[in-house]
Formats: C-alpha cells, structure tokens, sequence
C-alpha cells in the first residue's frame, strides 16, 4: 500500500483503509487505543497522504476554547476596534477556512466545555464567534482525533452527542511479529534472539498479573537498544536493560504488593525461564 510505503508504517492496512473510506464518506474521524500504537502516526500520514494543510492540538485540561478557536489581540483591539485584522486565528478556526485537517491528539484530556466547542462545527460546519461573525468550513474540512481509552489516568470521557459526531476507530496493539519487525527496523539490531526477547519481555507486561497497563512497543525498542550496549550478556544484562526501559513505561494495579522493579525483575526471569 502506498501509505506503508511512504510513511514507512508496519501492518495497518486495514487501519489505513478505514481511514480513507471515513474521510470519502466526509465523516470525522476518532481513533481510540492504547498508549505507544501509532494513533498519532497514522492520523498524521492520513492528513499529509490527501495533501491538505494539518495543525495539531495537544490535548491538556489548560486547553481552553478560546486557544482552539481564535482571539482579538488587546492592544490591536484598543486601537482599531473589533475587526478581523485584530482576531488571531487559532487552529480550529484556520483548518475550517483553509480546508485543512484538525488534528486532536488526545481529546479527552481537554476540558468538557472546549471539546463542545466542536459541536456546531461537526453539526452544521460553522462557528460563530462573537464579534467576529460566522466562519464557515470549506471543503476537504476535517477532524481528526486520537484518545486513550477511558480508564486511562487524568482523560475526561467524551460526552455522548460528541461521540455521536464520528466515526470510531480502535487500533489495538501490533501483532507479535510486527513488533518484531518494527524493533529490528527502528533499532537496525540484526540479531534476531535480541529482538524477539525485547518483543517477549515487552508483550507480558500487558498480560501481567500485577501490572494495569503493559508497555507499548516502545519498551521493546528501548529494552533492545540498552542490551546491545549494557556491558555482559545474559539475564543479569536483560534484567538492568528491561528495567531502565519499562519501569516508566507501566502502571501497576492499586492493590499490588510489589514495586515496578520488583515485578519486572520476576516478568524478564519468567520470560527467560519459557524463551
């Protein structure tokens, strides 16, 4: 597929695919999954694949509605009056008259009363800013959005007449030889053992007993590269390599009696013990 090829994106062609009939079939786009799967990555390709003008928001609670849609500069205002030489654009105002692609990473770490800002927009294709008027979105219009599943810490769920808005698409872990793959790519390690053990080791944290949230293939990426340059060989370097790569990488269960180290110090002897 082109957009693999292109965007060098392992796997998701079907993802890929997905994402170009939602956007022929002129619909808003919402990509839920977890932490570390490439939402970011493939809603980037999409919008620079169909060639129109991307600007990105980072979703926070600070993010209020006034940064996603514009404001009239004071000093300017105090001048010259409430005009449009005087309003300063902001991303959702400016992607809706170019035609371009909003894209919203994390959504649901905005404040419920900035996401409703969208609403009108998804609705009717216009805002109305006070003072200014009416804005109008031009063709090729759209939004993208990414969010972390609703049991993630510090998200706001999304409302459900937002949601009703998109269409939903959920991108889920690589498969196991994906990940493979993406680690031997990005890492330009050529010994196969390493990279399938980094892959291994990573892959049980989201099975886990004790931890909530795994690792995603990042900790593989990390966990290969430190072991390739930790001086020694065999468990005791898998062990220092995997901890320094996935303590900050898991979330363990509130009730667990054991510290990250801990658990993955037993996960690598476990992992090893079966490799």
């Amino acid at each position: 597929m082109t957009i693999q090829r292109k965007y060098k994106i392992i796997g998701r062609k079907d993802v890929i695919t997905q994402c170009l009939a939602a956007d022929t079939a002129n619909k808003h786009l919402l990509i839920e999954g977890p932490v570390g799967v490439g939402k970011t990555t493939i809603a980037s390709a999409i919008a620079d694949f169909l060639g129109r003008t991307i600007l990105r928001v980072d979703g926070d609670e600070r993010y209020t509605s006034a940064k996603l849609v514009g404001w009239f500069d004071p000093p300017v205002v105090l001048k010259d009056g409430y005009t449009r030489d005087t309003f300063i654009p902001g991303p959702l105002t400016e992607t809706m008259e170019n035609g371009g692609v909003l894209f919203i990473n994390e959504l649901n770490r905005m404040p419920e009363a900035t996401q409703n800002t969208l609403l009108p927009v998804m609705d009717e294709g216009r805002l109305h800013v006070p003072k200014l008027g009416t804005i109008s979105a031009q063709n090729g219009f759209r939004i993208i959005a990414t969010q972390n599943p609703e049991a993630s810490v510090g998200v706001t769920p999304l409302g459900e007449a937002l949601r009703d808005r998109y269409v939903w698409l959920y991108l889920d872990y690589h498969t196991e030889a994906e990940e493979q793959e993406i680690v031997a790519t990005n890492t330009g390690i050529n010994d196969e053992e390493i990279v399938n053990l980094a892959v291994a080791i990573t892959r049980a944290t989201r099975d886990y007993t004790d931890i909530r949230r795994g690792s995603s293939v990042r900790g593989a990426l990390d966990t290969a590269a430190l072991y390739t340059q930790l001086p020694g060989e065999g468990y005791s370097i898998w062990e220092q390599a995997a901890i320094m790569s996935l303590v900050s990488k898991i979330e363990l269960h509130d009730n667990s009696q054991k510290s990250p180290v801990e658990v993955i110090r037993t996960l690598v002897k476990a992992v090893l013990a079966n490799f």
